[in-house]
């Protein structure tokens, strides 16, 4: 009987339906500089050796929107390149993915 609920926690991990999740996928793959480069995030398939390991600290979306916004040590700030609709696309897609949201 727990294949089932094993099942959908498995379904409930992968977003594909959810647009905004997509597009933060999108921008953390295809930023300059990519996000991909300096951290690793097992969903996107990244290995980054920079930045922190993103599965490890599961970072909530607003950890990861501030850090976007205003930089975070030896990572710039994206303020200028992204809108706040993607900032916070990347966000969530980046908490998603780590675990950092349920």
């Amino acid at each position: 009987m727990l294949w089932p609920i094993l099942g959908l926690a498995c379904l409930a991990h992968a977003q594909p339906d959810d647009p905004t999740y997509t597009a933060g996928k999108s921008l953390f793959l295809k930023a300059v500089p990519a996000c991909a480069i300096c951290h690793t995030l097992k969903d996107a398939e990244s290995e980054g050796a920079v930045g922190p390991v993103l599965d490890e600290i599961k970072p909530s979306a607003e950890r990861v929107a501030k850090a976007l916004r205003n930089g975070l040590g030896s990572m710039p700030s994206y303020r200028a390149k992204f809108s706040d609709s993607q900032i916070e696309a990347i966000a969530r897609y980046v908490s998603k993915a780590s675990g950092g949201a349920p």
